[in-house]
């Protein structure tokens, strides 16, 4: 989710990767970055099922009390954030800011939506959002909710967020109150607090809510955020944090955007069993980033989810560029960003509107039940983000209603 203009990390965005055409020697194997101690066997081959390990975050059977439910699982409400800083966007934040704001109004047409803005910013998100949209007033840096915000997770005792001490991708974006988020959320809402053993962030992990998890190596097995913490160390960590016992790892690409290759632009589960996968059009010229959506589908082709199950795979086409008004060489042109929120499923519109409506049946078909909601995000797709990135649900608590 880089943008242009951010001085504090001049090197190429999430967009450029998809696009530049960069030689495919960029397409890192993380776990080389690793320190792996000489008693630790090697990590297994990226994709293949890994058996429960013990709990390494937290005390003991943690893994078996908390769970991470699926994104299609019921909802209290979905939070987002208020872009602050125009030393992040440049002349670009009155834009990124509207499509924020239109954002968050299509999310609560299905369940209630808490935006959280800097106090002296909070009248104008207000203004901007409609009361439809509940404004809390609390400092941030920037709108990405998925990665600052906490990740949540249920157990015995309810509600739990674990919070993945967000250090700016990496120390890649200034980052001192987004570092906060996850805190004092969870303090403002009362929820117990859990501090991960891992540095990371939400839109990182994709998982299934019956066991599984998705994550690359790049985003990862990274000096940038776990310095000398080995595949299995930060696998241990997710089984333990987020209750699952199958780990599909993916190479990904470091060094190449923001966030090291997040699993959101990548690969996400429609349903337990289905994973929908972004694909590059059939002109994309080869680079490190078609490399990594092919790597991901040889995992895929041979991987097994923690109930066995072989996974069917959908592939989702990007759209064309050059028949998206204004897109420059950062923009984030995937639909697999979407959002599945309370009786809806919320879609970019990017302006090629063939690729706009094909990908709103795909991802219909793959939600039944669920109303497509499509919103143009031009400004957001411009910073290299998108849908996905910007938000983050709160699950409904077991035995509890949802919104």
């Amino acid at each position: 989710m880089a943008h242009p203009a951010r001085p504090a990390h001049p090197g190429p965005s999430r967009r450029s990767l998809l696009r530049s055409g960069t030689a495919l020697a960029a397409l890192a194997l993380t776990a080389g970055c690793s320190s792996d101690s000489g008693d630790e066997q090697p990590p297994s081959p990226a994709g293949t099922a890994s058996a429960p390990a013990p709990s390494a975050a937290g005390s003991p059977g943690a893994a078996a009390a908390r769970a991470m439910p699926a994104e299609s699982a019921p909802h209290t409400r979905t939070f987002m954030a208020w872009p602050a800083l125009e030393e992040v966007w440049g002349d670009q934040l009155p834009g990124v800011r509207e499509d924020i704001a239109g954002l968050a109004r299509a999310i609560a047409g299905f369940e209630p939506v808490v935006l959280l803005a800097r106090p002296d910013q909070a009248e104008q998100a207000r203004q901007a959002c409609g009361s439809t949209v509940e404004v809390l007033e609390l400092m941030v840096d920037d709108l990405w909710a998925r990665d600052t915000g906490p990740t949540f997770v249920t157990g015995p005792q309810g509600l739990a967020g674990i919070d993945l001490n967000f250090n700016g991708w990496g120390n890649k974006q200034t980052h001192a109150n987004d570092s906060q988020v996850a805190r004092n959320l969870l303090d403002h809402y009362g929820i117990p607090r859990v501090q991960a053993p891992i540095t990371g962030e939400g839109g990182g992990i994709e998982v299934d809510g019956e066991g599984t998890l998705m994550a690359t190596e790049s985003s990862w097995v990274n000096p940038n955020r776990n310095p000398g913490k080995s595949r299995d160390q930060i696998e241990a960590a997710f089984k333990d944090l987020f209750g699952v016992s199958t780990v599909l790892w993916f190479q990904g690409v470091a060094g190449q955007d923001i966030t090291d290759c997040h699993i959101d632009a990548l690969a996400r589960f429609a349903e337990p069993g289905t994973v929908v996968i972004h694909r590059p059009g059939p002109d994309t010229p080869p680079d490190s980033w078609t490399t990594a959506s092919d790597q991901a589908l040889q995992v895929l082709a041979s991987a097994k989810d923690a109930r066995g199950r072989t996974l069917k795979v959908v592939d989702l086409p990007e759209p064309d560029l050059d028949l998206i008004p204004g897109a420059g060489k950062d923009f984030l042109a995937t639909y697999l960003n979407y959002y599945v929120c309370n009786g809806g499923v919320i879609v970019p519109r990017f302006g090629d509107r063939a690729a706009d409506d094909r990908a709103a049946g795909i991802i219909g078909d793959l939600h039944p039940g669920r109303n497509v909601s499509q919103v143009s995000i031009s400004h957001i797709a411009s910073g290299g983000g998108g849908i996905h990135c910007a938000t983050q649900q709160q699950p409904a608590a077991p035995g509890t209603s949802p919104a």
